[in-house]
């Protein structure tokens, strides 16, 4: 069986905790559009996520998670996103995540490149 659950209207409609109930029966979790200039807010075990371009199913262990390519992604945005989702203590993700090949398009802020470049260099994670 597969379950879409898609928005009519342009705000918060809940779907990022939609997506979270029923990803509990799911084995894949797909984001297929958007981009990270809005966000969903889910509670697990307790914790507050807020979730801008990861699929809400991130959250979940062993759980295959995918950014479609229908989504524009950020790199400098997604990658913030994910070390503060491992920060809090989802170590695991990365093993689920995945991205497709051809995103439709990508997001590059020059000067915060810059920025996120000298703090790779400058911290080491290089």
């Amino acid at each position: 069986m597969n379950t879409i659950i898609t928005g009519l209207q342009w705000g918060d409609e809940g779907k990022g905790k939609i997506v979270d109930y029923l990803t509990e029966s799911a084995d894949v979790v797909i984001r297929g559009q958007g981009g990270n200039n809005a966000g969903h807010t889910v509670i697990a075990n307790g914790t507050k996520y807020v979730l801008h371009l990861l699929p809400s199913g991130i959250l979940w262990d062993s759980k295959i998670n995918v950014i479609s390519n229908g989504v524009v992604i950020d790199p400098i945005g997604l990658v913030s996103e994910i070390e503060r989702i491992t920060d809090i203590e989802r170590g695991q993700m990365l093993n689920y995540l995945r991205i497709t090949r051809m995103p439709v398009g990508l997001i590059i802020n020059f000067k915060k490149a810059k920025l996120e470049w000298e703090r790779i260099i400058h911290t080491n994670h290089l």
